[in-house]
């Protein structure tokens, strides 16, 4: 093995059309830059380290719960309150 190799002229996965496709394909999550709070970033940063994963993950599990859950609607909320008051009162 040499102690050094040049990858000057190397083409990157990226760049090359099949190997990208197959990368997008396999991963099935894209690299972004996000610009968060400091406090929230090292809110989520304790949180992890707390249950033992990743700060990324937990903040896309995160993302992907507010963008799932349905939002609270008035219907919604009344039948909630009404039986909370009901189970209040037994």
């Amino acid at each position: 093995m040499r102690k050094q190799y040049d990858f000057s002229k190397a083409t990157r996965a990226k760049d090359v059309p099949h190997l990208a496709k197959l990368q997008a394909e396999v991963s099935g999550k894209s690299r972004i830059t996000i610009m968060l709070d400091n406090d929230l970033l090292m809110a989520f940063r304790a949180k992890a380290d707390a249950e033992g994963i990743g700060y990324q993950t937990l903040i896309n599990q995160a993302l992907r719960e507010a963008a799932t859950s349905r939002p609270l609607d008035e219907a919604t909320l009344r039948k909630v309150l009404k039986e909370e008051l009901k189970a209040g009162n037994r």
